[in-house]
């Protein structure tokens, strides 16, 4: 079946709207920016090459389940990969690490227009929930970002994570709990 114009461009609109938040979930899981871009674009591809042709209500979802499965597929490569790396590692040499990438020092444009304290502090808070989420059990984290930074429903986090409704709201409830302890014990007041 053919795609017309107008779906290609639907599901173009619909790639670019949830990249950046797709990109955080796969760095907040993988804690690796060019993985998690490789992740992203593998989860982008399946969506279009498999599920071009469903509705467009059904794409959320999809994508969502798509990119967890894509993460969870690159974590076990990679498990695989570092164990071979680690048993023959005394035959290679260390490589120099990798260089900065200054594009990383460029300032944000989203935060233009607040004040520079209010800038920081948010910052800072930011920084410490990425810490907390990373410091989650994977399970933990997926419920976490789905239900609230994704804003899922129960159910439609329970479709995407293959588990019960109940699974994720235990998931959840524990995830926050542990990320409200971690921040309160980093000075965090909630």
């Amino acid at each position: 079946m053919s795609a017309s114009t107008e779906d290609v461009q639907s599901l173009g609109e619909f790639l670019a709207a949830v990249e950046q938040r797709a990109w955080r979930q796969a760095w907040l899981a993988l804690r690796d920016r060019e993985a998690a871009l490789d992740v992203v674009q593998d989860a982008m591809f399946k969506l279009s090459h498999h599920y071009a042709a469903k509705p467009a209500q059904e794409w959320p979802l999809l994508f969502q389940r798509i990119l967890q499965n894509t993460i969870r597929d690159y974590q076990r490569r990679n498990k695989v990969r570092s164990f071979w790396v680690s048993l023959f590692s005394a035959f290679g040499s260390a490589d120099a690490p990798d260089e900065a990438d200054p594009l990383e020092y460029l300032v944000d444009d989203s935060a233009f227009g607040r004040d520079a304290e209010s800038q920081v502090s948010s910052q800072q808070r930011m920084a410490l929930i990425e810490q907390g989420l990373a410091l989650l059990p994977a399970r933990q984290r997926e419920a976490f970002l789905l239900r609230y930074w994704e804003e899922m429903d129960v159910a439609e986090t329970a479709q995407v994570m293959g588990c019960s409704e109940g699974s994720v709201k235990t998931h959840c409830s524990r995830a926050c709990h542990a990320l409200a302890k971690w921040l309160s014990d980093q000075g965090v007041t909630l």
